[in-house]
């Protein structure tokens, strides 16, 4: 696979500053020309184009739609298998090195898809120094880092953080007093590829979850209806799907929940009849009668809106930020159809031909963590993982902190002139600590599919040596998506 496409202006202004540059050693001088480079790559081809044909006020979709039809700065190579599978490999793990590229390619793509679906998630070894009952959220961050680095499972761990920034909590809401933070992240990895049924009653019980929205306080004579409103407007149903009432009535059904305690030696939320609603029948979303947890959860999964959101967003995070509504009203059909199989959804991805169309080719925007382990993992770094933790407040994500209980936002949000500097400068700190560097002469090829913009081949032309082509490699605007 050879250069294709044609250079789009914004970005010579950043290769005539980079190409002064490149004899040189890596300074300060280089992040900066880097940053030009790369923040004029990423942002043109994602962001600034928009100002060819949309206006400033647009819709999100308006925007998304005029994303996805912008001409990219390259042609897609998805019409061979190898292409398709590293394209499968950038979207479902950190990244894939020569080897795991060619054992994958051995495989094939249909029974690479089977094996990284069906294989179970590796455990991840416990937090080092975690003692007793506190978290030092620094060293839990770190330990995910390294998991993410180690595990031999990586779709698991991508799926982890996936449902991570769907179904939120943040370390000062819930707090580190406590291991329920710990627990989550491993609920949510066992849970990960099971249904959606099971799922949404370990989220319901999970002891971070029962803080951060204010479960545990909930009692049937005094419900609390945060939780209630969450769960039917961003985790499953979606604004518009129900009434201030099913609120109302789900916060009454879910009400009788406490947290574990030292004693019962659970790690999970406990009933406690007493605390239950029991003021007599409730009507849910249209259906009136006794309400439990067990009934919240089916109401919910009997409503055509939970497959729709469910599906819009694990195709947003990985196939399409605008995909067509006939594919995801498909999806959502199998989706519902297999009762809410998350196994049979993340198949039916990616075994559809939207998945590997030409134009989800490099569609979507590495989210900072995606990014900054897949440097490392490229560049067999794994040892300098507290870097990650330490550059993702510049980026915009901070592990076990997300925004908001919508959690954190996708593709070109990730993309400020801010962020893409700190991504350039992550690159170059994780480049000043290595003595030593794989071999770079065909990065390219193993990095970005061979596949490269006009520019991107000029400056690897004129790089003197491996260090600059890795920095090349790593900051273009072919290695920020995928």
């Amino acid at each position: 696979m050879g250069v294709v496409g044609q250079p789009f202006r914004p970005v010579r202004l950043g290769l005539a500053r980079l190409e002064r540059l490149l004899p040189q050693r890596i300074t300060r001088r280089h992040v900066i020309g880097g940053a030009l480079a790369t923040g004029a790559g990423v942002t043109v081809l994602r962001l600034l184009q928009l100002d060819r044909g949309v206006p400033r006020a647009a819709s999100r979709t308006a925007v998304a739609k005029a994303q996805a039809q912008a001409a990219p700065d390259w042609a897609s190579p998805l019409a061979e298998e190898t292409a398709r599978i590293a394209h499968l490999l950038r979207r479902t793990t950190f990244g894939a090195g020569p080897a795991e590229l060619e054992a994958a390619f051995r495989l094939g793509y249909g029974k690479l898809v089977d094996q990284l679906i069906e294989t179970p998630p590796a455990e991840p070894p416990a937090v080092p120094g975690m003692t007793g009952a506190s978290l030092d959220i620094g060293r839990l961050q770190q330990w995910w880092v390294d998991h993410m680095l180690a595990t031999p499972t990586p779709f698991a761990e991508r799926m982890t953080l996936f449902w991570h920034g769907h179904f939120t909590s943040d370390y000062l809401k819930v707090g580190t007093d406590r291991p329920y933070l710990y627990w989550q992240n491993v609920t949510w990895r066992r849970m990960a590829l099971t249904n959606l049924a099971s799922a949404l009653m370990q989220v319901t019980i999970d002891p971070a979850m029962m803080v951060y929205l204010d479960l545990a306080a909930s009692t049937g004579r005094n419900p609390n209806e945060n939780y209630a409103r969450e769960l039917l407007e961003l985790f499953t149903m979606g604004a518009g799907s129900f009434g201030e009432g099913d609120v109302r009535a789900a916060a009454r059904g879910l009400a009788g929940w406490r947290l574990p305690v030292g004693a019962d030696g659970s790690k999970v939320g406990a009933f406690d009849p007493r605390r239950a609603y029991t003021g007599g029948p409730l009507t849910f979303l249209g259906r009136t009668g006794p309400l439990d947890t067990a009934g919240v959860i089916d109401g919910i999964l009997a409503s055509p809106a939970t497959a729709t959101l469910l599906v819009t967003k694990v195709v947003h995070h990985f196939v399409s930020p605008a995909p067509e509504a006939s594919y995801i009203s498909r999806l959502a059909d199998e989706f519902r159809t297999s009762r809410y199989d998350l196994k049979t959804l993340m198949r039916s991805v990616f075994l559809s031909p939207e998945f590997i169309a030409a134009q989800s080719y490099r569609a979507l925007v590495k989210s900072p963590v995606e990014y900054m382990v897949s440097v490392l993992k490229a560049l067999g770094a794994q040892q300098l993982s507290r870097l990650v933790v330490d550059a993702g407040t510049d980026m915009g994500q901070v592990l076990f902190d997300p925004p908001d209980v919508g959690g954190w936002p996708n593709n070109d949000s990730w993309v400020s002139s801010n962020t893409v500097i700190a991504r350039v400068n992550f690159v170059v700190s994780v480049l000043g600590r290595l003595r030593g560097l794989p071999p770079a002469k065909d990065v390219h090829q193993v990095q970005l599919d061979g596949v490269l913009s006009p520019v991107t081949a000029k400056l690897l032309g004129q790089a003197p040596d491996d260090r600059t082509r890795w920095l090349i490699v790593l900051m273009a605007p072919e290695f920020n998506l995928k």
